[in-house]
């Protein structure tokens, strides 16, 4: 054989095991994206143009989150959020809708406090989904809530799930154990067996 055919094979040899790796990094990257941000990456994706959108954006919110300076709880700030949420989950009978908005003020605290930017809530759940991916969709859902019921459009049980939402995400940020928000651990409305 001459000289230029091994040329060749070499090449093509080479380039077949270049485009191996590269899609063995890229299927490992995605499985890496997609344990860290489980239910998110699956919303993410749902809206981009293409995986690979949505994955450079999951990598920008790493990125992003790496520079930011999230610091936990001390224990008695956990203590007063606490007693502040529990004063909050008893207005709820009487006043769901300022129980709502109550919640979502204690949650936006808590983000600050733990050193989330509070400027833009869209950014504000993009920070979030990195460190509590499993929870930022009952963000989400509660603050569509809450908006609704600023203007008068969410029902009774619709408020009270935005709470349940908004516990699951505080004892996230508490760093608490998980809400079972299969049971119903909820806030009791006035015609709800207790």
């Amino acid at each position: 054989m001459a000289g230029w055919v091994w040329v060749l094979i070499v090449v093509g040899v080479v380039l077949v095991i270049s485009l191996v790796a590269w899609r063995a990094l890229a299927s490992r990257r995605s499985s890496e994206l997609r344990s860290r941000f489980g239910p998110e990456y699956d919303r993410v994706a749902g809206t981009a143009a293409n995986k690979r959108e949505a994955e450079a954006e999951l990598a920008a919110r790493e990125e992003r989150r790496q520079q930011l300076d999230i610091r936990p709880l001390g224990a008695e700030a956990r203590r007063r959020y606490l007693e502040q949420w529990r004063a909050v989950q008893e207005r709820f009978v009487d006043s769901p809708v300022s129980a709502v908005a109550s919640a979502d003020t204690l949650v936006n605290s808590v983000m600050n406090e733990r050193g989330y930017p509070m400027e833009d809530w869209e950014q504000r759940a993009a920070d979030i989904s990195v460190d509590h991916a499993d929870v930022v969709d009952h963000y989400r859902r509660a603050r569509a809530t809450s908006r609704a019921a600023d203007s008068g459009e969410a029902g009774t049980e619709e408020l009270r799930q935005a709470m349940r939402h908004y516990h699951a995400l505080l004892d996230d940020l508490l760093d608490l154990p998980p809400t079972n928000l299969s049971s119903d651990t909820g806030p009791k409305t006035a015609n709800a067996a207790a």
